[in-house]
């Protein structure tokens, strides 16, 4: 009775284990993809990991890192983009900054720029290391935040050598906002401060809301996009620390573009952005360096995730990696 009680439980274990590696790789017709994590600043941020089918693991081939923009997770339309770079024959790495999604860290919904940034760069770090990736061959890929944050990494991070932002940040600072609106969202960040240092506890504030109610965004296409995204991202939650919102007025990462150059800069723009701001993008494109080249398509900021969008803003971002990661 034993030895049945004993091989029956060794039969589930196995069957467990079995389910469980099955879950963390996914075959696509031109690629392999496992779930993976790395380690950033302490605490590990979960990625998936993409390998095209075919290559030979003892050759060393060009990569791509990407993550996605203002509290997003990798489930919301990344995988999309991530699959067709894989099919042009990259190797990527799509990653949930700390914080955020299936990654470690508290309080949850924190996104400190600064901190988001240096997530990417142990992100490039780890990638280097894999044996089939050509360290001297990585790019980068970002969109709204993201976006932002591809454009500070790609003036300071010399072990990158394609940079793609698409619909990126400028320059959060207020955008939009008169004067005195930006006082007193100002007194209000500072009354928070004073609260939670008195009682330790951390306040949160809605990402998106329907018009008229509190919310980071409340545009009805902003609404529409984290509300539809978010039944594919059950790890999403619609809220923000209030103190991330404080810091992120500092955020302006098209200050340094003029330095990217020489590495490779291409620029996704949509025509009619209410979020990231059309003019201030070719703006900061001017005062880019070659090589460069901006794209501008029909359309808001989340038509690049969907539709004709989505098939334009991927591939201009293949052909731009191909050329300049490609020998």
């Amino acid at each position: 009775m034993k030895q049945i009680f004993s091989r029956t439980c060794l039969i589930c274990v196995m069957v467990l284990t079995l389910v469980v590696s099955l879950q963390s790789v996914v075959w696509g017709a031109d690629f392999e993809r496992r779930d993976v994590t790395f380690k950033s600043q302490g605490l590990e941020c979960a990625g998936w990991y993409y390998v095209p089918k075919g290559i030979n693991s003892e050759d060393k081939h060009p990569a791509i890192v990407m993550a996605h923009g203002f509290t997003a997770v990798k489930e919301m339309s990344l995988d999309k983009f991530a699959e067709r770079f894989a099919k042009a024959g990259f190797v990527v790495l799509v990653f949930d900054y700390r914080y955020l999604g299936a990654s470690g860290g508290e309080p949850r919904g924190q996104i400190f720029y600064f901190e988001q940034q240096q997530d990417y760069r142990n992100a490039i770090t780890w990638i280097s290391l894999q044996k089939e990736v050509d360290s001297e061959r990585i790019g980068i890929w970002g969109t709204s935040d993201s976006g932002g944050h591809v454009l500070h990494l790609g003036a300071f991070d010399r072990r990158v050598k394609a940079v793609v932002a698409q619909i990126p940040t400028i320059n959060a600072r207020y955008q939009n906002l008169s004067k005195d609106d930006q006082m007193r969202r100002a007194t209000f960040y500072a009354r928070n401060r004073v609260k939670e240092y008195q009682t330790g506890t951390v306040n949160y504030y809605p990402v998106v809301a329907l018009e008229g109610q509190p919310a980071c965004f409340t545009q009805k296409e902003a609404y529409e996009y984290f509300t539809e995204e978010a039944k594919q991202a059950p790890n999403w939650k619609n809220q923000i620390t209030m103190e991330s919102l404080d810091i992120y007025k500092e955020f302006a990462p098209a200050t340094f573009i003029h330095l990217i150059s020489p590495t490779p800069l291409l620029m996704i723009v949509a025509s009619e952005d209410v979020l990231t701001n059309t003019e201030g993008e070719i703006k900061a494109f001017e005062r880019a360096g070659e090589p460069k080249k901006l794209v501008v398509f029909q359309g808001g900021h989340f038509d690049p995730y969907k539709g004709s969008g989505f098939s334009e803003a991927s591939t201009v971002a293949i052909e731009w990696f191909e050329q300049y990661l490609k020998p």
